[in-house]
């Protein structure tokens, strides 16, 4: 019987299938709920909002209990450093969220379309790394969570202005200060996770 390869053990020790399968079914139930909110009477593509926001959200989920390191110890003294491997691990895993879930919400770019479900993935994406690296992989999930639900119960009814800084994910796809931001959570969350990886004492133990 031939012995799993190197980067199948590694896709099993951070439970990617699962994740995987997590991501694809995500994207299915995204496409679902858009597709019958844009058919509904009376609703158009601005219903998609809880879509871009709430598919996004769970996939940041998923990404950053996927980030946990059954082997903490042997990471930080392996001969070579790890820090491009955990980047390379994060940014395939969120490009294969992101892309999934553009095209589960495609047309009207200037509402709740692809864009805004493209930075709502990587923004919150970053935001779960950033968790991961800082209070551990099980709990990871729970900054954007805390994120979105402020957000969501804060941000005005219309877009635009200040709040495309800080409301972010509840703006259409053009806004270009949510994307500046969502591309800075982003980035900030991926280097630190890449620099510190996951804290211990999460699913390690």
């Amino acid at each position: 019987m031939r012995a799993p390869r190197p980067l199948a053990l590694y896709a099993r020790s951070r439970a990617l299938p699962g994740g995987l399968a997590v991501l694809a079914g995500t994207a299915a139930v995204a496409a679902w709920a858009a597709r019958w909110l844009v058919s509904a009477p009376g609703l158009g593509h601005t219903a998609r909002l809880p879509v871009v926001v709430l598919g996004p959200l769970l996939a940041a989920a998923v990404i950053g209990t996927c980030l946990h390191t059954p082997s903490d110890e042997l990471d930080r003294t392996a001969v070579r450093a790890w820090w491009p491997r955990r980047g390379a691990h994060l940014l395939g895993v969120t490009a294969l969220a992101t892309a999934l879930l553009a095209l589960a919400v495609p047309g009207h770019p200037e509402a709740f379309g692809a864009p805004a479900a493209v930075r709502n993935t990587l923004g919150l994406a970053g935001v779960a790394a950033g968790g991961a690296a800082l209070v551990g992989a099980r709990l990871s999930w729970l900054p954007p969570l805390l994120l979105v639900a402020a957000v969501y119960l804060a941000a005005p009814a219309e877009p635009g202005g200040a709040a495309a800084w800080w409301a972010w994910p509840m703006q259409p796809g053009p806004e270009g200060g949510a994307w500046t931001v969502a591309a800075g959570a982003f980035t900030a969350g991926t280097a630190l996770y890449a620099w510190r990886g996951a804290r211990r004492g999460t699913l390690t133990s």
